[in-house]
């Protein structure tokens, strides 16, 4: 009994790697990752400003007239 089990393993993973073959190979973090050098920006347009940062968000009061 054991070997018929066996068998139907064997042909069930035979018609798995003929429909979906092997595994892609693993991609190793260093290569997905890269690192730059931030560029420095004279105007710096990332800044924080504290007087323009209600600009930033929205109210539904506000936008309802409340």
């Amino acid at each position: 009994m054991e070997t018929e089990s066996a068998s139907d393993t064997t042909t069930a993973a035979a018609a798995r790697h003929a429909r979906f073959g092997k595994l892609p190979e693993r991609i190793r973090f260093h290569e997905m990752t890269e690192e730059k050098q931030a560029a420095p920006s004279a105007s710096a347009v990332g800044s924080y400003d504290p007087e323009a940062s209600w600009n930033h968000f929205s109210c539904l009061a506000l936008d309802l007239g409340l």
